[in-house]
């Protein structure tokens, strides 16, 4: 361990190493996300998956969440380091991804060769479970993980990385798909695509550049908070949270799987209570603090829509 990061942990007592590399991974966050692969999975098949696929997967999915996570961290390893250095860590306290720490390579409580080595690793199980599953598993899995550097170097390029973050976030969920069927319908792929897509933008990745604004501005990145302004944001939010829960009801009608109206009532109910009411609450407050809530609140969505699928496959 570096010198630095000796003197940061010192700052950090109750962190043990792997409270670190949890960090690194946002695993608070990733174990949320697991419930996405399931979600699409159980939408296409209305029940579980058999015992050795539905193992395989959770390992896959951790691995995967694992990897990309951190893959984020690493690519943006001297871009956070530099925010740290101008602003600090704001808005830590209240951020989902900042459960254990915030940035930990950035802050020196890792060094970048051990964050290089925990997001090989986990990649390489991932995509060794990926193939096991269905080689197209895999190949949704690299794709992603090549798509989140691509995310990740486009700071300051251009404000349309956000539809790459939106394609990020769909891949588990495409890739649960093919794991369970090697012929999903097209149409019903489209629609699942798209619905998770419109979630991302609307309720993780441009409430998360919101929160991140003041840090942005001093790096003159190109994000949609910095391109569009409030009132911009607040447009493509609400747009893209609404077609979000749209896309949710008409799944209902595209999905092979028998799923009873309860779907319909739960999928209304998660949407407005986990997206619609942060996003009104944003709109009425304009604060990066109401940003950081909405992002918060919105991370909890596919978990409660997998308990709806439950309750609308199995009632």
């Amino acid at each position: 361990m570096t010198r630095t990061s000796s003197a940061n942990n010192a700052t950090h007592p109750g962190l043990s190493r792997l409270k670190l590399f949890m960090a690194l991974s946002r695993t608070p966050h990733g174990l949320i996300d697991m419930a996405t692969p399931g979600l699409a999975a159980m939408l296409w098949l209305g029940k579980m998956p058999s015992l050795p696929v539905l193992l395989l997967g959770i390992l896959t999915a951790f691995a995967g969440y694992t990897a990309v996570y951190a893959l984020n961290d690493v690519v943006d390893y001297r871009v956070d380091r530099e925010k740290i250095r101008e602003t600090g860590l704001l808005h830590a306290a209240n951020d989902l991804d900042a459960v254990y720490a915030r940035h930990p390579l950035a802050q020196g409580l890792l060094s970048l060769r051990e964050g290089i080595l925990w997001t090989a690793g986990w990649g390489a199980v991932a995509l060794l479970g990926a193939y096991a599953l269905n080689p197209t598993c895999a190949a949704v899995f690299a794709a992603a993980c090549l798509a989140e550097a691509v995310y990740c170097l486009l700071l300051q390029v251009s404000y349309l990385r956000v539809l790459v973050s939106g394609a990020v976030k769909t891949a588990g969920a495409m890739a649960a798909v093919f794991a369970v069927t090697p012929d999903p319908s097209p149409f019903f792929m489209i629609c699942l695509f798209l619905w998770l897509f419109f979630w991302e933008i609307g309720g993780q990745n441009v409430p998360n550049d919101w929160s991140d604004l003041k840090e942005d501005s001093n790096l003159q990145a190109e994000t949609v908070p910095m391109r569009f302004g409030i009132e911009g944001m607040l447009q493509i939010i609400l747009c893209s949270l609404a077609l979000a829960i749209a896309l949710s009801l008409l799944l209902y009608w595209v999905t092979p799987a028998d799923l009873s109206p309860i779907y319909l009532l739960g999928a209304l109910l998660c949407g407005v209570s986990l997206l619609l009411v942060p996003a009104y609450g944003l709109y009425k407050g304009r604060s990066a603090r109401q940003a950081s809530a909405l992002f918060n609140r919105a991370s909890y969505y596919p978990l409660a829509m997998l308990a709806v699928v439950c309750a609308g496959a199995f009632f």
